[in-house]
């Protein structure tokens, strides 16, 4: 059986602490203003756009009689999803590469084509590629990278 904090891991505390203000019957400005805090800051917290902070969700907890810590737990399971979003987004990346069966090697003689970062190396890449490389290889690169992009260093 999952518990609440199972449930909610991922969430937002601002999104639950919004359900439980409606629950509540609750307006969030003059809840903010009951706690001696800025409405506005309530409605960032639960539009998602800001972070909770301890002493706030402290205060909230209190007087919701909600269990201390709450709201904190959330927000750390929350950054946690975050990262671990933003790491597999990296990932993906670093491991994205042209095809490499439509590249000589003898283009990138002086490097092992298996090294390339070709994410930080894009300009080189580009460059070199658009100097010395064939209608095949150009048109991969191009594929690769997109037509914006290489255009915007070709001109540069």
């Amino acid at each position: 059986m999952k518990t609440t904090i199972d449930i909610l891991k991922g969430i937002h505390p601002g999104y639950v602490l919004e359900r439980e203000l409606q629950k509540r019957h609750l307006a969030k400005g003059q809840f903010a203003l009951s706690l001696g805090e800025f409405p506005q800051t309530l409605t960032a917290i639960t539009k998602g756009k800001r972070r909770m902070n301890t002493p706030l969700a402290l205060k909230i907890e209190r007087v919701l009689e909600i269990e201390e810590g709450y709201f904190m737990i959330l927000q750390v399971y929350y950054d946690i999803e975050k990262e671990k979003k933003k790491e597999k987004q990296q990932k993906n990346k670093k491991e994205q590469k042209p095809d490499l069966t439509k590249l000589r090697k003898v283009l990138f003689w002086d490097t092992a084509i298996e090294k390339i970062d070709w994410e930080k190396q894009k300009k080189a890449v580009i460059k070199r590629v658009f100097e010395r490389g064939n209608e095949e290889e150009k048109k991969e690169i191009t594929h690769f990278y997109g037509p914006d992009t290489v255009s915007i260093i070709l001109n540069s």
